[in-house]
Formats: structure tokens, C-alpha cells, sequence
């Protein structure tokens, strides 16, 4: 059974498309079970603090519709790393002949897509056991460019997601770059090519089915992308656009366009991604805030050992430049600025006497050589709607140090202005 903070953390995601998207759930849930690439124990904070920092600058941070046959199931592998902080990935089979490409599960992103050849900068070897994979378009009887001239392109460039140049043909390859704050990125062009995958029918039984989806075809790698002890073969992105795998699938009547994952904050991670219906009795849910470029949640108030923060809930309201986010993608919780302080004070009076408190980098430590549960208290958010999620010490606590049985604890959840993102790794 997953446990009731996890459970809600699935249910916000599986809100968030099926409000947000406006699709109609499916009865028959697909299960992918997923594996955390690397426990967080022992990095340093400061290392998860740069890697989401980067993130979040590169992504602006800090109805009805056709009948639906069945849901998609994708097989989920991972393997441990100590470089690769909070990841998770599945399996992709595309082209033809049919080949798999191991790509990260992004909830903050949209748009598939792998690395192809040629491509300058790409990995060719990973640190997570896993054998890397070039998608060569030419090599597949399946696959065609998407051109400037394709109406999939057009919606895309008025999103950001496309770069067709004035200059360029109507038959000229539509392209896209993706950067992050640090000077990483992706760049490369839209083709379109067969998804394969395992739907499952009403009767429970699956089917090998397949689809044409568009996705990016990536030549170019910069910066953090080019590291081998992080390296997969893409991106699988599930976020609003059109151009989603998700919202392709809806489209042409193959899945629910809605999706829930459940991932665990264990050293061994894992977790299960669903499209589909939630159909296990006793989640919660809350509503998801429309019309936002994420996944937009209304977080109301936050407790520690039952008593709420006094904390002004208008930090938590959602606007250009302030609101709550959940990112599968990034590795550390970040509170807005005046609800930092208040959760971290109530963090320290809290925790047992035999606790010793200490300052490290300019973060709020502990030195304890008891258990961490028995030690310090647990947390509570509290959304709209009702639901809480209750969030255990070592959801927002990172071991940093052992020495003489004892343990050096530090508070995890770091400080932000405007938008408080909570990265449902927990």
C-alpha cells in the first residue's frame, strides 16, 4: 500500500491533467513501476540546491473529446547512482525496426524527445548501467521530419516549444532548443515516427498497440547533458502542450489524458506511474489552479506537530510571480521566502532534547545519534480542498555526515522567491 503522503502526491498529478487538460478518466489504470536512480543520502545539499537551481531558471520558475480504447502501459527501469539526485525513467519504443531509448519522466516539461544521430555533445556511455541508444530517423521506415509548414509546428512556436526562422522554407525541419539556467540545453528538430506500448483493455487483458506521435529528435547536447554518470537517452515529458506524448495519445483516442505517479523517497526509490483512473479507495484529492503553464496547486497552510505556522496565506496564491508548483523533476522542496523562516523555527523547537543543534554553510543542522522519527517532528501541508499530506523527518531532512554514532542531519527544503515547488520525491 502506499503511504497516505505519497498517495496524495499521485492523486495531485492525476487532478492536475484531468482538470487541467480536460480529459475523462479512464476506468482501467495502467501501472509503470518506477526506480529511483540514486538515493539522496549524503550529497551534499549545495549540489541538489545548483542542479535545481538550473532547472528552475530554464523553465521560468522561481471537457470532451474522443473515446478513449484503453491506457498505456510502459515498462519502467532504474538503477543506482550517486550522481544522479532524484531521477526517474522509463522505457520508450520507437521507429521501425523498433528500438528502446531510456528517457527521464518530467512532469515539468512537455515535449518527448532523444537523442539522435549525428549528434554533437551527446553521451555515448552511461553511469546507470543502462546501454544508450541513438534514434537515427533515416533508419526507420516510419519516421518523417515535421516541417515549418505543419499546423503541429505552428501551435508549437507560439508556445516557445518550436523555432521555425522567417528565413527559412516551408519545407525547411521545425526545430526547438531547450536551455537551462547553467548554459545547458538540447537543440534539433520534430519528426514523427511509431510509439509502440502495451494497452490495457477493459477485460484486463493487454494488447501490443502502436501510434505515430511527434517528438524531438536531438543533435546537439551542451553543458550538464553531456555527462556520462547522468545519462539517459532523453526526456519524457508530461506536461499541457499538444505536443505532449500524454495529449498525443488523448488526441487519437489510444489513453485517458490523464496520468497520477506515486514515487517513493526510499534509498531504493521506485514508485508506480499510472495513466489512467485512480482506483484505489482513500486518496485525496485537490483541485488543480486552470490555465497555468505547471501544475498548480492552492497550498492553504503548513503545520509542524499539529500546529499551523503563522504564515500569511497570501504567499501561497498563484500569479505571475508566485504560487505552487509539483515537479517530478526536482530534487529539493522550496518554500517561499516567508514561510521559510517560520517552518525552519518551528523545525528547531521541535526536535528532541537530545538533539544538538548546529549551523553548517548557512544551513540549519542537527547532530543526533537517536532515530530520526523518534528525534524530530513531522510536518503537514495542508491544500485546498481539505486534503493534508503529512510529511515524515526524513522527507525534508538530508543526511550529511556520520562520526562517532552519531548522524549530522540538515534541513533539506530550501528558500524561494515567489514559488514554493514541491518535488514529489518524498
Amino acid at each position: 500500500m502506499r503511504p497516505p503522503e505519497a498517495a496524495l502526491a499521485a492523486a495531485l498529478v492525476a487532478v492536475a491533467v484531468a482538470a487541467l487538460l480536460g480529459g475523462a478518466a479512464a476506468a482501467f489504470p495502467a501501472a509503470l513501476t518506477l526506480e529511483r536512480a540514486l538515493p539522496h543520502r549524503g550529497v551534499p545539499a549545495e549540489h541538489l540546491r545548483e542542479r535545481d537551481r538550473a532547472r528552475h531558471k530554464g523553465r521560468g520558475l522561481l471537457g470532451g473529446g474522443p473515446a478513449v480504447a484503453g491506457v498505456v502501459d510502459f515498462p519502467v527501469e532504474g538503477s543506482a547512482n550517486p550522481y544522479m539526485v532524484g531521477l526517474y525513467f522509463t522505457r520508450v519504443k520507437l521507429g521501425n525496426p523498433a528500438k528502446e531509448y531510456f528517457v527521464q519522466i518530467d512532469t515539468g516539461s512537455d515535449i518527448l524527445w532523444v537523442a539522435c544521430s549525428p549528434c554533437t555533445g551527446c553521451p555515448t556511455s552511461s553511469g546507470l548501467n543502462i546501454q544508450l541508444e541513438f534514434f537515427n530517423p533515416d533508419s526507420s521506415s516510419t519516421s518523417s521530419r515535421i516541417p515549418c509548414s505543419d499546423d503541429r509546428c505552428t501551435a508549437a512556436l507560439q508556445t516557445g516549444e518550436a523555432l521555425c526562422q522567417p528565413s527559412d522554407s516551408p519545407s525547411s525541419p521545425c526545430g526547438y532548443t531547450f536551455t537551462y539556467g547553467d548554459g545547458s540545453g538540447t537543440s534539433g528538430y520534430y519528426v514523427s515516427d511509431t510509439m509502440y506500448f502495451d494497452t490495457v483493455m477493459g477485460n484486463e487483458q493487454t494488447a501490443n498497440s502502436s501510434a505515430s506521435v511527434v517528438f524531438g529528435c536531438s543533435n546537439s547536447q551542451s553543458g550538464d547533458l553531456m555527462k556520462t554518470d547522468r545519462a539517459v537517452d532523453g526526456i519524457f515529458g508530461f506536461g499541457q502542450h499538444e505536443l505532449s506524448v500524454i495529449s498525443q495519445l488523448y488526441s487519437l483516442g489510444v489513453s485517458p489524458k490523464t496520468f497520477s505517479h506515486c514515487l517513493k523517497g526510499s534509498d531504493n526509490g521506485g514508485g508506480i506511474l499510472v495513466l489512467g483512473e485512480i482506483v484505489e479507495p482513500g486518496l485525496v484529492f485537490t483541485p488543480l489552479v486552470p490555465s497555468q503553464p505547471h501544475y498548480n496547486l492552492i497550498l492553504e497552510s503548513i503545520a509542524v506537530s499539529g500546529q499551523k505556522l503563522p504564515i500569511d496565506t497570501s504567499l501561497f496564491a498563484t500569479s505571475n510571480t508566485q504560487g505552487t508548483i509539483v515537479d517530478s523533476g526536482t530534487t529539493l522542496v522550496y518554500l517561499v521566502d516567508g514561510a521559510y523562516d517560520p517552518f525552519i523555527s518551528a523545525i528547531a523547537a521541535a526536535v528532541s532534547p537530545s538533539v544538538r543543534s548546529v549551523v553548517s554553510k548557512g544551513t540549519q543542522c542537527f547532530i543526533t545519534s537517536g532515530s530520526v522519527d523518534s528525534s524530530f517532528p513531522t510536518a503537514t501541508l495542508y491544500f485546498k480542498g481539505g486534503a493534508a499530506m503529512t510529511v515524515k523527518p526524513e522527507n525534508y531532512l538530508l543526511q550529511q555526515g556520520t562520526s562517532d554514532n552519531t548522524v549530522l542531519w540538515c534541513i533539506g527544503w530550501q528558500r524561494s522567491q515567489g514559488i514554493t515547488i514541491l518535488q514529489i520525491l518524498f
